[in-house]
């Protein structure tokens, strides 16, 4: 960052456009003083006297050239200064704010041009403009939020459903840091007679027994693949699923994202190939977001447009979270349907009997024991309530975005994760070869530095710059 923790810095903490209300926030030691010179309280108190952490109705008095050019009427330095706006405007005394700074928020008209003015009058009075993150990088540094919970209120901020928002928002807590710490401590702990141990070697005091440092490895071991095993469908949470249609032509595929996004997004007709390219729209199944994407029906033609469109649609199946393969029901199946069904089985999946509004001449059971069919009706409906239950099921098990179990959704944690589940088996295999105190050291303070890497307590400016860079302005 261009600054350090010593600058007071500013941003317009509320998103660009037109609102009702507007947010410009201040952090640092300078805060209330360059807040003070910029607003009038109504009550006539100085800003600088008010209780923390209650609003005041003010007006906002900017120096005249920010609103306006220098001119004789208004040369710059005299001193003049004009109304702005009038804006509610709360002090929040360090350390109680989300900062750990002093904070002031001034609360005015959401109008681009007032909030980027009173932006513009807080740096000539001595701020700066904060950089994407830097509000809650400074929240991390001075240990108002660990890591973890940094990289939640990004996922707060970009929740697109309820079972994200709800994943963030334990994050948030400190669910995920609470069992890191304990699994992290716990190796700390026995780490500590370890090289206690290594010390005193020539006294021949044991400080730990054998099985008493296997046991705790065991059981970190235990919660560290405990967490990895919520790994992919922590990812599903935030990211949302991509949940790929495809099949064969006219068998109804545009017709089922249609019934899924409940509004008519694809061409239907009753020409085989009326889909040539990938369509792609996301919703919300259940606080669940998924991106479903319609692709052309598989086949073989001559046709060059189509032909591209056959060969996304492949790629899309490859790269799919779930693939949802729609046959029609109304006729027997052909070899180009079972040749989907198989390639579908080896990975998550549902088979789509579609036309159930016709007399059926696909028997469920003919499809295959490994498969997992719904029968449904694209034209009337039935059957669609079903395929969403199927989709979510086949996605997420039983309840995992609504349990209370902690999630691990980032895969910044994932990797740290998996190199402290390597360095745990590989501290286990030592024990058992009886290698020597030291080398088991190593691999115990990588697996507890691993762990460390989640929180922040063990962490690098690279790791910072690339989680805060992702942060919005004002945030």
């Amino acid at each position: 960052m261009r600054g350090g923790l010593e600058d007071t810095i500013c941003a317009i903490a509320t998103p660009a456009g037109e609102g009702g209300i507007g947010i410009v926030r201040l952090s640092g030691h300078q805060a209330l003083s360059i807040a003070a010179g910029l607003v009038r309280l109504r009550s006539g108190q100085p800003l600088t006297s008010v209780v923390t952490h209650t609003l005041h109705l003010a007006d906002l008095l900017i120096p005249a050239s920010v609103k306006q050019p220098a001119s004789p009427i208004h040369p710059r330095g005299s001193g003049a200064t004009e109304l702005l706006d009038e804006a509610l405007v709360v002090y929040m005394k360090a350390p109680r704010s989300f900062t750990g700074e002093d904070v002031v928020e001034i609360q005015s008209h959401g109008g681009w041009l007032v909030l980027s003015m009173l932006c513009r009058a807080c740096v000539m009075a001595g701020a700066r403009l904060a950089e994407p993150g830097e509000f809650t990088k400074r929240a991390f540094l001075n240990g108002r939020i660990d890591l973890s919970q940094a990289e939640a209120v990004l996922d707060t901020i970009r929740a697109r459903s309820a079972a994200s928002l709800t994943a963030a928002q334990r994050q948030l807590r400190g669910d995920l840091a609470r069992e890191v710490d304990t699994a992290r401590e716990a190796l700390l702990g026995v780490l500590a007679h370890l090289e206690a141990g290594i010390d005193f070697v020539e006294e021949d005091i044991e400080f730990l027994q054998k099985q008493e440092l296997l046991r705790t490895i065991e059981r970190v071991a235990v919660l560290v693949q405990r967490l990895q095993a919520t790994a992919k469908e922590g990812r599903l949470l935030r990211e949302g699923a991509r949940v790929v249609i495809a099949g064969r032509p006219n068998v109804g595929k545009s017709s089922i994202l249609n019934r899924l996004l409940k509004e008519d997004r694809a061409i239907v007709t009753a020409v085989p190939g009326t889909t040539r390219d990938v369509i792609e729209e996301s919703v919300d199944l259940g606080g669940l977001m998924i991106h479903l994407v319609d692709t052309a029906g598989i086949r073989d033609t001559a046709d060059i447009v189509e032909s591209e469109g056959i060969k996304r649609s492949r790629s899309a199946q490859e790269d799919a979270d779930l693939r949802i393969i729609v046959i029609d029901g109304s006729v027997p199946l052909t070899n180009d349907d079972r040749s989907l069904i198989e390639q579908a089985v080896l990975a998550k999946h549902v088979i789509a009997i579609n036309k159930a509004d016709l007399p059926a001449q696909v028997d469920v059971s003919s499809i295959g024991g490994r498969a997992f069919a719904v029968a449904l009706s694209a034209k009337t409906g039935a059957g669609v309530d079903a395929l969403r239950a199927a989709i979510r099921s086949q996605l997420v098990g039983a309840g995992a975005e609504t349990s209370d179990g902690v999630m691990v959704t980032n895969v910044r944690h994932q990797a740290a994760l998996d190199r402290a589940g390597e360095s745990l088996r590989q501290a286990a295999q030592s024990i058992s070869a009886g290698m020597a105190a030291e080398l088991l050291a190593i691999d115990m303070r990588a697996a507890a530095d691993a762990l460390g890497e989640i929180t922040g307590v063990i962490t690098t400016d690279e790791i910072l710059e690339r989680i805060f860079s992702e942060f919005c302005i004002g945030k």
